[in-house]
């Protein structure tokens, strides 16, 4: 059966990861890697003996290549990405899927138009323990969703390029569309510049739901302790998803509390019940969620289908970004996202 063969261009924080996934799956064939830095490329080319090695990404085009991975800095994307397609390249591109979303609606229109895969590599909608969550939601058991609350705080990577909100919320944004299955209605953003000027090492990011569903995005490069943690609040139960732990990644929570009726008079009228019931710890078969997406990826190809992280599915991401960034700039302000 004939391999798809693949190109990465950026072999710098996360390529290496992608080019180890692609060279192990066989349905896949890791046959070139392009990064501007030789050293790297060296380092590639010791991992990987039959590996051809280019400085420039455009050698790449000569190769008879299938499909190239984009894991450059986000800045880079749109040009590479636009390039790849024009080449009749199927196209994997590392989040955000570019930094405009004008951009991004370019790369949609010309993949579709020439009939190639798009796909942009939120790598969390292949992850084991967000597809059980999805179902606790999707299945009622949770209740009524009141709201959803991320957090992901780590001491660094500061960015001279980019800010703390475009480099890691958009892991959360996208898991947060995920789960619900629907597109905010607005957002409103904060943002601090702690450390270097002009460059938001802090964000509080707020969006509203339909169904009056709020979601609260904390993302951070300066906090002492790495947290990867998604809290969702339903009117019978609670869930909290720990990236962080080994095991154990969702914990179920039967707790709860239920207004009663009352009329204004004495305080003693307002009454609440709290429930405080059993902790469900559910069995998850866990997979690298990386290895998943780079599969994923394959497959759509093989099989002419969308994949579930399209590039339509980065241009909602980048759009919400955006209107985020505009809220900071108007004095955190909550500002309708234009679909």
């Amino acid at each position: 059966m004939a391999v798809t063969k693949v190109g990465v261009v950026g072999y710098g924080y996360w390529g290496p990861n992608l080019a180890r996934n692609f060279y192990e799956l066989p349905s896949a064939e890791l046959v070139a890697v392009a990064d501007a830095k030789p050293e790297r490329l060296k380092q590639a080319q010791g991992k990987y003996t039959q590996l051809i090695a280019k400085t420039d990404y455009r050698e790449l085009f000569k190769l008879d290549l299938d499909a190239v991975v984009v894991a450059t800095p986000p800045a880079t994307h749109y040009q590479i990405a636009k390039e790849c397609l024009e080449h009749n390249l199927h196209v994997l591109v590392e989040k955000p899927i570019t930094l405009k979303s004008v951009d991004a609606l370019e790369l949609v229109e010309l993949a579709a138009a020439r009939g190639l895969t798009l796909m942009v590599g939120h790598t969390f909608e292949y992850n084991a323990a967000v597809h059980a969550l999805k179902k606790y939601i999707d299945s009622g058991e949770l209740g009524e969703i009141y709201y959803l609350d991320t957090a992901r705080l780590n001491l660094g990577l500061f960015q001279r390029d980019s800010n703390v909100m475009w480099d890691l919320a958009p892991h959360d944004i996208s898991i947060l569309l995920y789960l619900l299955g629907k597109r905010p209605i607005s957002v409103s953003a904060q943002g601090m510049a702690c450390v270097f000027d002009g460059i938001y090492d802090v964000a509080y990011v707020n969006l509203v739901f339909p169904g009056n569903i709020s979601a609260f995005v904390h993302v951070s490069w300066l906090d002492p302790c790495k947290v990867r943690r998604i809290t969702v609040v339903g009117s019978k139960k609670m869930a909290v998803y720990n990236d962080v732990e080994s095991e154990n990644k969702i914990k179920i929570y039967d707790k709860g509390v239920n207004s009663h009726e009352y009329t204004n008079g004495s305080f003693g009228e307002f009454q609440c019940s709290y429930h405080s019931g059993d902790i469900t710890i559910p069995s998850i078969r866990f997979t690298e969620p990386l290895r998943e997406e780079c599969q994923h990826f394959i497959e759509s190809i093989v099989n002419q289908t969308e994949p579930s992280s399209d590039g339509r599915d980065g241009l909602e991401v980048v759009k919400i970004l955006e209107t985020a960034q505009h809220s900071m700039s108007n004095g955190q302000t909550h500002q309708a996202i234009s679909w």
